[in-house]
Order: C-alpha cells, then sequence, then structure tokens
C-alpha cells in the first residue's frame, strides 16, 4: 500500500462521512420543514372551523333554529365563506352548481378534474347537523367519512354539529412558493457543502498522507543501507511519534552498522599483527638471514600462543554475545572462588611487586545462583588486567560487601588510571587505553567485553570508575539469594 492510495482511501473515507451527514441533515431538515408546515396548516384550519362555528353560533343565536338556514343555500354558502378572512366571497361557478342540486346536498358534485382531491378548501369539507345530527347540510353517503364533529353551542347548550370531510385545506400561493423555495435552498445548501466537504477532505488526506509518504520513502532509503535517513518531528500526535520511533530506529541501526565495521577492522588487525610477524620470521629462516635456532623456534611459539590466545577470546566473545556460553548454575559461596582465584594469580602480583589484598566485609557468609566456572573466568580476566597495567610497587584491593540485597565486589588498583572521556568504552571490544595496537603491551581488548557479557548473564552489573588509588576502579554487583 503506496502513499498515494492512503490519500486516496483517506479522502473517499473523509468524502463519504460528509455525504452521510449532508445527505442525513437534508433529509431530517425537509421532514422538519414539511412536519412545520403542515402542524402551520392544520392549526389555520382550526382557526378556521373556529371562526366558522363562532359564525353559525351568532347566527343561531339571532334566528333561535336552522330552519331558515336550511332553505337558504345561497345564506349557507355566504356564511361558510363570511367565516374565512382571506376570502369573503365563493366562486360563481360553485354556487351555480350548488343552486342546481338539492337544498340539503352539501358539498356540491364538482368535476373530477375541477380540484385536487386531496387539497380541498374547508367550506367544501363540512356539514352541518342539528342536534340531533340529522343533515342539514351533508350528504348521506358520506356521513361515515367524517372525521370529527365540532359542537354549536347556545346558551350551555348544544344546538348543532359542524362535521369535518377528510382532506388537506390548499395553502395559498405565497406559502407554496415559500415552501419550494425552501425546498431548493436545501438543496443548494447540500450541493455547496457536499463541495467544501470535498475540499476539506482532499486536504484532510494531503496532511495526513505528506507525513506517511515521507515515511515511505524514508524506510525505502534505510532498506538499502542509508541510515543517515532522519524523518522530521512536526507534532506530537501517533505520526510524530511513529517519526521519533523511526528516527530512533535508524540510528540504532547506523550504530550497528557502525560497530559491525569496527568489528570486522579491529579483527583484522588483531589477526594481520601475528600473522605478519609469523610471515617475516619463517622468510627470514627460509633464506638463511635468521638462523635456526630454540631461540627462533620459541620465538615463533609465541607469536601463534598469542594468535591462539587471541581466537579462543573471539571465539569466547562470540558465546557470550549470542548467550551460547555454557552456564551450569549452582548455589555456592562467591567468596570461596574469589579466594581461590587470589592464591592461584598471588605469584604474578609478586612478580610484578605489587600488593595483593583482599577486604572481606561480609559479617556472615552468603549464597548466589551462579557457575563457579565463568565467575572464575571473570574474577582471574580482572585479575589479569590489574597485573599487567599496574605500575610496579602498586596495590590492588579487593572490597567484598554487602549493599541492598546485593553481593559487590570492587576491584580497586593504583596508577596508572584511564582518562575520564575513556572510561566509558573500556568495555567495548577491541578497546584499549594504550595508543598502540601491539598485543605486547596487552590483550586484545576483549577481556572486559567478555567479562560484561559473564556479568549480565548472572542478573548483574559491572560498571567502571576512577580509585581513590589512583587507578581503575571495577565494580561488580551480583544478586544474593535471599
Amino acid at each position: 500500500m503506496n502513499a498515494r492510495s492512503i490519500r486516496v482511501k483517506l479522502f473517499l473515507t473523509f468524502l463519504l462521512t460528509t455525504l452521510l451527514l449532508v445527505s442525513g441533515m437534508y433529509v431530517f431538515m425537509r421532514w422538519s420543514l414539511d412536519r412545520g408546515f403542515n402542524e402551520f396548516i392544520k392549526s389555520r384550519q382550526q382557526e378556521r372551523v373556529s371562526a366558522l362555528i363562532e359564525t353559525l353560533s351568532d347566527y343561531y343565536a339571532q334566528e333561535h333554529d336552522w330552519e331558515k338556514l336550511a332553505a337558504n343555500k345561497q345564506l349557507w354558502i355566504q356564511l361558510l365563506w363570511q367565516s374565512d378572512q382571506r376570502r369573503h366571497r365563493p366562486p360563481p361557478s360553485l354556487i351555480e352548481q350548488a343552486q342546481s342540486e338539492p337544498s340539503g346536498y352539501w358539498p356540491p358534485a364538482m368535476p373530477e378534474n375541477s380540484m385536487n382531491r386531496r387539497y380541498t378548501p374547508l367550506q367544501l369539507r363540512v356539514m352541518l347537523l342539528r342536534a340531533d345530527r340529522t343533515i342539514i347540510y351533508g350528504r348521506a353517503d358520506a356521513v361515515e367519512k367524517l372525521e370529527e364533529l365540532e359542537p354549536i353551542h347556545y346558551q350551555d347548550g348544544i344546538v348543532g354539529y359542524l362535521g369535518i370531510l377528510p382532506g388537506k385545506t390548499p395553502s395559498q400561493p405565497g406559502e407554496l412558493r415559500f415552501i419550494e423555495g425552501q425546498a431548493k435552498a436545501f438543496v443548494w445548501i447540500a450541493l455547496l457543502m457536499i463541495l467544501l466537504s470535498a475540499f476539506l477532505a482532499w486536504l484532510l488526506a494531503y496532511i495526513l498522507g505528506r507525513p506517511l509518504k515521507r515515511i515511505t520513502t524514508a524506510a525505502k532509503a534505510l532498506a538499502i543501507g542509508r541510515y543517515d535517513v532522519r524523518l522530521p518531528v512536526e507534532s506530537s500526535d501517533e505520526l510524530g511519534d511513529l517519526a521519533r520511533d523511526f528516527n530512533e530506529l535508524a540510528t540504532a541501526l547506523e550504530r550497528s552498522e557502525q560497530s559491525k565495521r569496527r568489528w570486522v577492522a579491529d579483527i583484522s588487525h588483531e589477526l594481520r599483527t601475528p600473522l605478519a610477524v609469523l610471515h617475516g620470521e619463517l622468510e627470514a629462516l627460509q633464506d638463511g638471514i635468521r638462523p635456526l635456532t630454540a631461540e627462533a623456534v620459541d620465538s615463533l611459539l609465541g607469536d601463534v600462543m598469542r594468535l591462539n590466545r587471541l581466537t579462543e577470546d573471539l571465539y569466547q566473545l562470540a558465546l557470550s554475545d549470542q548467550g551460547a556460553l555454557s552456564y551450569r548454575k549452582q548455589t555456592l559461596d562467591p567468596m570461596t572462588v574469589l579466594q581461590e582465584d587470589v592464591t592461584a594469580l598471588s605469584p604474578e602480583f609478586d612478580n610484578r611487586q605489587i600488593r595483593l589484598e583482599l577486604l572481606n566485609r561480609l559479617t556472615k557468609a552468603v549464597r548466589i545462583h551462579a557457575d563457579p566456572d565463568r565467575l572464575s573466568q571473570l574474577f582471574r580476566n580482572l585479575l589479569s588486567n590489574s597485573a599487567k597495567y599496574t605500575d610496579a610497587d602498586g596495590c590492588l584491593k579487593i572490597i567484598v560487601m554487602k549493599k541492598s540485597g546485593s553481593l559487590l565486589i570492587e576491584f580497586a588498583d593504583s596508577a596508572p588510571g584511564v582518562p575520564e572521556q575513556e572510561i566509558g568504552h573500556l568495555f567495548d571490544r577491541f578497546y584499549r587505553v594504550e595508543s598502540s595496537r601491539s598485543r605486547h603491551h596487552g590483550g586484545a581488548g576483549l577481556g572486559l567485553a567478555i567479562c560484561a557479557n559473564i556479568v549480565h548473564a548472572h542478573n548483574g552489573t559491572i560498571t567502571a570508575g576512577k580509585s581513590k588509588l589512583g587507578g581503575l576502579n571495577i565494580r561488580i554487583a551480583l544478586p544474593l539469594l535471599s
């Protein structure tokens, strides 16, 4: 899925959502308008019915019966139209049609095409009944169709009824024009809102799709090895978080690539040095420049042993990196392992005239869950480093204590120290403080890296700092068994 398809999908999603909202609003507003208009027509009809009942009540108050009205259909028609404030005279054609029919016949029989059967004037939908509900003006066949009977009162009594046939009062031309105008306005408003929503949907799809397109382009660059690519973080929302996570991923990959290149370069350099020495010495022996003596063989053997130690260190580091070092952990007293290693390496410190002190500040024996062989490898690496790099007549103090449920072991030696800016790199592979890369001045720079892996495999921590004795202080923290 590319950025373009995402933009199209976002655009269609926003547009369809807006279309649904606009359509729903149009239907609701049209329904509300029609409903309100119908209620208005109904209320107006009720007003006309009330006016007609009032007119008939006034007539009855003057005549005290309906007989004169029953004999004069023209008077009945005049009373009907007199109650309508908008129209006081009936159409002449209606009068002619009514007079040609029987006296009590009402409404007159109009032609089918003379009026809309759905919209019929109120005057043509009323029937006048006596108090006993006999017909004064009306049709017997239409009595059952009456929707309601409105009583006509006189002196707290009912003197007749006004029946209303089904139908709707036709609207005035101005009212109809208003309704049609509103309906057209709703249509134009809906079309305008759809166009506006289409523009906003396109704008939002473009704004949201732009960072996605940048992320897609950056991901492709990252896939071909361009680890220096970075994304601008322009917001604090999910897209901004995604950009930050992408930048962190690119940084991690860049560091990993740089570390891999340094790793390959360092291995090549470390292997090339003893191989070059061996090659030179063998050529000298082959050309007769150097005699084949026991000293020459010892020198060659020393170079081979250094190359063998480097290969073994690389193998051990690779295993520890992969977690493939064999660990046979058991419950043990770490002081026993440390004491044995100190005793075993004491002659090396004595030969270099370095004082070795083991200070046990534990009040009682402690237990940890560890592999004794790997723990011994850890201690011996640290002891060997101090023996190699500490100046003669110096000192190494090993302090063992308990703090916050952990076993702390500190290896603090005397001068020479390590510059502050280089302490953080001591556990990097092939890192050595001295500028020379000759293996005659120390190891390959893998010992502390292996130590760090061993400590981490035991769920502990290892840190480096300056020693109060003027040298380096290595602190190891291992979890104790409760």
